[in-house]
């Protein structure tokens, strides 16, 4: 019974090297494209960015929309401030805070 062997280094470059020409063999292999088919393509893919963009575009409205609304509701929504107070009715609620902390520890 043969003995298990692991190939060598150099038998490892080798078969690394004949599947490297392999392969750049099978790619030169390929035919070269027309002009027309690379045309074609690039007609298609400039239509499909195109389509993007228009969804994209209608998207970012509708979100624009979106937020416009929400704003407007909230905006509606929110009650109106109160009136800004004198520094007389400042000092009053104060000093009315003070007296009721005064009040509560005693």
């Amino acid at each position: 019974m043969p003995a298990f062997s692991q190939p060598s280094f150099q038998e490892r470059t080798q078969m690394a090297a004949k599947a490297k020409q392999a392969a750049l063999k099978q790619l030169k292999a390929k035919p070269p494209l027309s002009d027309e088919v690379i045309a074609e393509r690039k007609a298609a893919q400039l239509a499909r960015e195109q389509k993007k963009a228009v969804a994209r575009e209608e998207k970012r409205a509708a979100f624009e929309q979106l937020k416009a609304e929400r704003k407007a509701a909230k905006e509606q929504a929110a009650p109106k401030a109160a009136p800004e107070l004198t520094e007389a009715e400042k000092k009053a609620a104060r000093d009315a805070r003070y007296a009721n902390r005064k009040k509560r520890r005693k």
